[in-house]
């Protein structure tokens, strides 16, 4: 089986190379109509070209997944701020979607927790698909929107979970068919463990970004990795893409959700062993703190394993 891995959005490897420098809605209210212009052009452009950065680093790396940035584009989905994001930057998106088409890159978002489908109010599901849509129109600009994943989590219980689920379903009628298409779900660590977030999954034929981390911090007693792993692969099944897993470490046993720099690899070792036995390529973004320092770290400590080869610069043969 082959192991291929991946990082978010920020290349801490290159010098001054956020692709997410942004502004506030109240900077922007201080500013007269021109320079507000003028500034967002400035910060898209900006990110739009360290985003480029991260491609090349990621081609002379043979880092084959990656992460855009949710925030290449400062202030889109605000409700007040109305602004054309894609026409004045289209060369630049069209270089970075060439770049990910060449190179045989797998790219994917993932909004903020605030994009969710199971509010009671219809103001939040307004937001959620404007900021679905955002992400669309970015992924269509480069190229990619058939291909690109956005991702995002089921959203909160309030109070009660199964009506909470009712109302995702419900909601998310409103998501137009073809970004619905492109979406996956993820478990997440407090509220909907992985087999809840697969009924979910199966119901709306939405593929499930299988969060590991997220599974020991919030499962269910039965719901056991030797289950929930096939279900999950099955889930991509229909799709382009081989199946893919978020992996990170606790940061602490006081501070066990959160995220640690590096990823260790003995809190990885039951993950690992279950996908040899099952033997099925999988993609892996690794979601720690130092970003692609903790991708490149974890790949020579699992190279260095016996029973693993190293076929590319962050691809893994097990």
């Amino acid at each position: 089986m082959i192991i291929r891995f991946g990082y978010v959005a920020h290349a801490l490897n290159l010098w001054n190379a956020s692709p997410q420098k942004t502004m506030t809605f109240s900077r922007w209210k201080q500013l007269g109509e021109e320079e507000r212009k003028a500034k967002l052009h400035e910060i898209t452009r900006k990110n739009l070209h360290h985003t480029l950065r991260a491609l090349h680093y990621n081609i002379a790396h043979e880092i084959k997944l990656y992460r855009l940035s949710s925030s290449i584009v400062p202030l889109a989905t605000h409700e007040e701020v109305d602004w054309d994001y894609i026409t004045p930057f289209r060369e630049l998106y069209e270089a970075i979607g060439e770049l990910v088409k060449k190179h045989e890159i797998r790219t994917s978002f993932h909004p903020n927790q605030f994009t969710l489908f199971t509010s009671d109010k219809p103001h939040v599901t307004r937001n959620a698909v404007r900021d679905m849509e955002y992400h669309y129109s970015v992924a269509e600009a480069m190229g990619l929107e058939q291909e690109l994943s956005i991702n995002i989590h089921v959203g909160g219980a309030y109070g009660n979970k199964k009506e909470a689920v009712g109302r995702f379903h419900d909601n998310l009628i409103q998501l137009p068919d073809h970004i619905k298409k492109q979406m996956t779900l993820e478990n997440d660590d407090k509220t909907y463990t992985a087999g809840e977030t697969l009924d979910i999954c199966e119901q709306e034929s939405i593929p499930l970004m299988f969060d590991y981390h997220h599974y020991i911090a919030n499962h269910d007693e039965g719901e056991s990795l030797e289950a929930i792993l096939p279900r999950f692969m099955k889930t991509w099944d229909h799709t382009r893409h081989r199946p893919k897993i978020h992996v990170s470490s606790p940061k602490s046993e006081q501070a066990f959700r959160s995220h640690a720099d590096y990823v260790s690899l003995d809190f990885l070792q039951p993950l690992i062993k279950d996908l040899k036995r099952i033997g099925r390529s999988v993609d892996v973004m690794v979601e720690a703190k130092a970003k692609d320092r903790a991708l490149l770290q974890l790949v020579e400590e699992m190279a260095a394993k016996r029973g693993v080869k190293r076929i590319g610069g962050a691809t893994l043969e097990l």
